[in-house]
């Protein structure tokens, strides 16, 4: 699952949170937000999920859209109340930071 660090207290909500960020994809690259590499940090506490990404560039075209994506994936479950995303570039985006299986499918590897 690339770099992504979660942390949580219901592993439950935590499995299914993982779920809905494989099914959020970038439009201009193949792969979903985890095996790409863009979610830094992932907290879970008592239904409230906060999200901590990157974009592959700041000036990427489609960055509110991957963004917004994000939160409305996870704020699909029910047993989710809410939802906090926050964009930085600070570390910046690698590819040093994608998942194998994501190098692999990139041609990285």
């Amino acid at each position: 699952m690339a770099y992504a660090k979660i942390l949580s207290d219901d592993k439950g909500l935590e499995a299914l949170v993982v779920g809905q960020l494989k099914k959020v994809f970038d439009p201009e690259i193949p792969l979903d937000v985890l095996g790409l590499g863009l979610i830094y940090h992932v907290e879970i506490v008592i239904k409230k999920v906060s999200v901590l990404m990157t974009l592959t560039n700041p000036a990427c075209p489609s960055g509110a859209a991957i963004v917004q994506t994000v939160e409305l994936a996870i704020s699909d479950l029910k047993e989710v109340e809410t939802v906090d995303v926050e964009l930085t570039f600070d570390p910046p985006y690698t590819f040093e930071t994608m998942s194998e299986a994501g190098k692999l499918e990139l041609g990285f590897l």
